[in-house]
């Protein structure tokens, strides 16, 4: 994955002095990077019976859609509270400081669909971990979780426990 990872600008001290960021858009714009990441990360859940992929807000929206497709799977948007125009099912989650929500249009998912749950990033977990509770209430069964780049040092795959973590590239710290 060291082909992938030189893809990735670091930018220090973003969004605040001590954190180093990084970017993915510097692989995104390298279009064999991005097909290729695409193709790795499908080849991790081809096979599996993917019946929706739920990209999370707002990165997610990158990969997942390009997921279902390859997948043959169907593209399911995990927003933000009020960016939704039907019907949602909500959640509450803890961050750092404090906590947000997340919703999911009540129809999104039928009952017993296997789902794949994708981001960008797992940092700490909070957001997926929210995701895949949204997806369980609507009656999903979780088929896995996709990420292009895992922050190890987080620990974030600790709060998805039972579930298939599968991140392409990752950071020791």
């Amino acid at each position: 994955m060291d082909d992938l990872k030189k893809l990735i600008r670091e930018v220090p001290d973003y969004p605040k002095p001590g954190i180093l960021f990084y970017d993915l858009t510097t692989l995104l714009q390298d279009k064999k990077g991005f097909h290729e990441l695409i193709e790795r990360l499908c080849g991790q859940f081809s096979g599996k019976h993917i019946d929706v992929v739920a990209g999370i807000e707002a990165r997610g929206f990158i990969f997942a859609p390009a997921l279902a497709y390859r997948l043959g799977a169907g593209f399911v948007p995990v927003r933000k509270p009020n960016k939704l125009p039907w019907k949602t099912a909500q959640v509450s989650y803890q961050l750092e400081y404090g906590t947000d929500k997340l919703e999911i249009h009540q129809d999104a998912v039928k009952r017993g669909q296997r789902v794949l749950v994708c981001d960008d990033l797992l940092a700490t977990g909070g957001t997926a971990a929210a995701a895949i509770q949204l997806v369980r209430q609507l009656g999903g069964e979780i088929a896995g979780a996709a990420f292009a780049v895992e922050l190890n040092f987080l620990k974030g795959r600790d709060k998805l426990n039972g579930t298939e973590v599968f991140s392409l590239i990752q950071y020791s710290q």
